[in-house]
């Protein structure tokens, strides 16, 4: 009898230490505790002013509120920023794809070279486009965040908009790249339909665009924010259920156009003197807001909400429908909109919290996000995988390349001096709303080299008559309003020489000319 009570007891140790459980020094972590959850809510074309949270601020330093503020309603933002951080110049690609797949490797696009929004049906580089650009997007043998989770024990959940690849190819299928789950993830970027009595698409003009996997909420009222959010929460459940951590990449397709008005918030815009398109817009962010609260609230009817860490973001600058792509309209008082070169194109809220903050929490000792926090120094989309990879422990292969810095130390709100404040932004295509352009952040100084400044953009515009080089002092000049490459040129030289050297650190590829040539950046 003894000898059969020591055998079960050696086997209940053995198990114990071989489930791979860790434990925290100020608290025991339940079942599934044993590494935070993690969600990155990722909003579509959602810019830094769309929103009731002020990001931007003055000379001061101190949060200022501009008039695009007072017209968007985002509670579950405020909510978010009042518990956790904000950063005020987060920066993203200026459009869809090159941003999502940065997030997945960790590489600036100019490396991973997915460098413009990938048309699913067709190579879309343009006339001078780079011609060996990755229209094809991620595939299953490239490294990512969710395959490297994935590999460490995590539940990978993707719930939205995919756009990592075309279709016909490895990357229009969430589940090729790491995913466990794919709910309404495809090739396209653009919803067909908002509309659960559309089918979300199916079986209207826009059924190439119709989005999957939702076919219980057809012929219903349900928005398809709603119907998303409800699945994320499904998921999210079931995990928790089964004790496994998870990692959920929750990508609206909100708030991209067709701009559809959702009609639960129709009401708050109805009299704010917009044009109809641009309330509808507003809703479309209102509805994404009310997801994102209702995401927390179920973290914490959960149990889960102290061990769940929040990134809040979009993945471009503003798509909404203000004004001109290129003045101060509809990222006022920022210049600039989704595609452009100037700030409002690839400035992007950026806000991290735990779901649910508590002092006594062994993982947020671990990581410490100060409430109602403002952090100033640049940060980019590709920081999120070396941060998200620390926060979890899991472990990336030597020879992966990622360009992306931890944030670790800004997220506890101090500076890190020891941070190159520097920000890589390249387009090698046309036509868009910008075209065959390169930006550079390096501090307060931004240099913008037009390849072709001549060239036609979408709707004909020319979008630069000056020649191939702005620059700007974003400090004395925030909005971008006069260029100093004339009156300054040692600094543009100086801005020009870090362009140069940062595409070429990165292996980017380049416009090219009729003949085939490439265009490569060149000094003035």
């Amino acid at each position: 009898m003894m000898k059969h009570l020591l055998t079960l007891l050696l086997l209940c140790v053995t198990v114990f230490f071989s489930s791979g459980v860790s434990v925290a020094q100020s608290e025991v972590p339940s079942a599934g505790d044993s590494r935070p959850n993690v969600m990155v809510f990722l909003v579509d074309d959602m810019g830094i002013m769309d929103t009731s949270v002020p990001f931007l601020t003055d000379a001061d330093g101190k949060l200022r509120r501009y008039p695009l503020n007072d017209f968007y309603r985002t509670p579950a933002m405020e909510r978010l920023a009042k518990q956790g951080i904000r950063f005020n110049q987060f920066c993203a690609m200026s459009v869809c794809s090159p941003t999502r797949n940065s997030i997945m490797t960790g590489q600036n696009a100019a490396r991973h070279r997915a460098t413009n929004w990938i048309n699913p049906q067709r190579n879309n580089a343009g006339p001078h486009g780079a011609p060996d650009w990755n229209w094809a997007g991620l595939t299953k043998a490239d490294l990512t965040l969710p395959g490297v989770l994935h590999a460490s024990g995590y539940q990978t959940i993707h719930v939205g908009k995919g756009h990592f690849g075309p279709e016909q190819h490895e990357g229009a299928e969430p589940l090729n790249v790491g995913f466990d789950v794919n709910i309404a993830g495809a090739a396209f970027g653009a919803p067909g339909s908002y509309f659960g009595e559309q089918n979300y698409g199916l079986g209207t003009k826009r059924a190439h665009h119709a989005v999957p996997h939702l076919e219980k909420y057809h012929g219903t009222k349900t928005f398809l924010s709603e119907a998303l959010t409800l699945e994320a929460k499904k998921q999210v459940t079931e995990t928790v259920e089964r004790g496994e951590p998870f990692y959920l990449y929750f990508s609206h397709y909100a708030v991209h156009a067709p701009f559809e008005s959702d009609p639960r918030f129709a009401a708050h815009y109805k009299d704010s003197g917009k044009p109809a398109n641009a309330q509808a817009f507003a809703t479309l962010i209102e509805g994404m807001d009310k997801s994102l609260g209702d995401m927390l609230d179920h973290f914490d009817e959960l149990g889960i909400a102290e061990n769940t860490l929040v990134f809040f973001l979009g993945d471009n600058g503003t798509d909404a429908p203000l004004g001109h792509q290129h003045k101060v309209a509809c990222a006022a008082p920022l210049r600039g909109k989704k595609g452009a070169h100037y700030e409002g194109g690839m400035r992007v809220p950026f806000i991290a919290a735990w779901a649910k903050p508590d002092p006594n929490n062994a993982f947020q000792h671990q990581v410490p996000i100060p409430a109602g926090a403002i952090q100033s120094q640049i940060a980019a989309v590709q920081d999120l995988f070396p941060t998200i990879v620390e926060v979890t422990q899991a472990r990336v292969p030597k020879d992966h390349v990622v360009d992306g810095l931890r944030l670790q130390t800004l997220l506890s709100g101090k500076r890190d001096p020891g941070r190159p404040q520097t920000f890589l932004m390249h387009y090698p295509h046309g036509p868009h709303r910008s075209n065959y352009f390169t930006t550079w952040r390096d501090g307060d100084w931004k240099v913008i080299y037009h390849t072709l400044p001549e060239e036609p953009t979408t709707g004909g515009h020319i979008q630069f008559a000056g020649g191939h080089y702005e620059l700007f002092n974003l400090a004395n000049d925030p909005f971008e309003s006069t260029n100093l490459a004339v009156t300054n040129p040692l600094q543009l030289v100086r801005m020009m020489d870090g362009l140069i050297a940062a595409l070429e650190k990165h292996d980017a590829l380049y416009p090219v000319d009729e003949s085939g040539k490439e265009l490569r950046p060149r000094l003035p």
